[in-house]
């Protein structure tokens, strides 16, 4: 079976260099096409600079083309994922759909898997998420993450087909724990970045990745999640991740916050919109999730990092 994926960015590159040395043609679909005579021409990607892309990555700009392959992983954005599939979903249907994003839809309250089946309520999608740096997979560095699908022989098959010499997919057939670990860990990445970049100290943020953590497990269980998926890769090992390295957008969004600065609009930040999303996903659910409603006040201007910080310390005393 052949595989190929349908955009260009950092994360979609790097899965594409990683799948490349494995042998085979590998198609990397770009939306635009001064991205792929650039990437032709000079053999890298402009989001991954410094990185040598494999003879055998066939970029293009036709998504016809590449989407002749059996397995298509979706690395495109989040909040854009829904609208994608549903504009190209005679493209997509009956191939083996790989979500490559975290977030949670603002229009839906969905995940990405839910995204993929709102257009194609036949496929079987699957998700592949867990801690990971695109520099990092395309550099050849060990990496582990999670696959997960629905359908147990497929999530097998994809395990086979898209694990790489240094890369380890382990699978669950918990897409919706898998789902929320992945977005989830954005929010508390940015909280965390706040913490930091407001000068509160590393127990500060010990504290609320802790308890962020304990939002991201109440949640899961609400909707029908795993626990031990929370506990896994795709939740506990991505928040560790992003909540402490400066590599992660999320972080460094939340630093900026903290610290009273602007940040590049041109940068994806999903746990932006997953705050809000989450946010309102949980008043319908009644469920209390005050680190993502302080996140969530934060980027809407509502409250400050110091008043936040106050409000989160001021909560009642219980029991852990």
């Amino acid at each position: 079976m052949s595989v190929a994926v349908l955009g260009a960015g950092a994360f979609g590159t790097a899965l594409a260099v990683s799948l490349a040395h494995e042998g085979g043609q590998i198609g990397l679909w770009a939306r635009d096409a001064a991205t792929v005579a650039h990437m032709r021409d000079h053999g890298e990607a402009p989001r991954l600079p410094g990185v040598e892309l494999p003879a055998n990555i066939a970029v293009n700009a036709n998504l016809e083309t590449v989407c002749a392959a059996d397995t298509l992983l979706l690395a495109v954005p989040a909040q854009a994922l829904r609208g994608f599939v549903a504009e190209h979903a005679a493209l997509l249907d009956g191939k083996a759909l790989v979500a490559c994003c975290k977030g949670v839809d603002l229009m839906t309250l969905t995940g990405p898997v839910g995204a993929i089946r709102a257009s194609l309520p036949e496929a079987s999608p699957a998700i592949l998420t867990g801690p990971s740096f695109a520099a990092d997979i395309a550099r050849g560095l060990p990496t582990a993450l999670t696959l997960a699908c629905a359908d147990p022989a497929l999530g097998a098959a994809l395990q086979a087909q898209l694990s790489t010499a240094n890369l380890r997919l382990y699978r669950t057939t918990d897409v919706t724990g898998a789902e929320l670990g992945g977005a989830l860990k954005n929010v508390m990445a940015i909280a965390c970045g706040a913490a930091m970049g407001a000068g509160f100290g590393e127990s500060a943020r010990a504290a609320v990745l802790t308890r962020g953590f304990a939002e991201m497990q109440r949640l899961a269980a609400a909707m029908g999640a795993q626990p031990e998926t929370l506990a896994g890769l795709s939740g506990f090992g991505d928040l560790v991740l992003t909540s402490t390295s400066e590599q992660s957008r999320n972080y460094r969004y939340g630093l900026a916050l903290g610290r009273g600065e602007g940040f590049d609009p041109t940068t994806t930040v999903e746990g932006v919109s997953t705050a809000k999303a989450v946010s309102n996903l949980a008043k319908s659910l009644e469920i209390d999730l005050p680190i993502t409603t302080a996140v969530a006040a934060l980027i809407g201007g509502k409250l400050t990092v110091t008043e936040a910080m106050k409000a989160l310390l001021a909560r009642p005393l219980k029991e852990e």
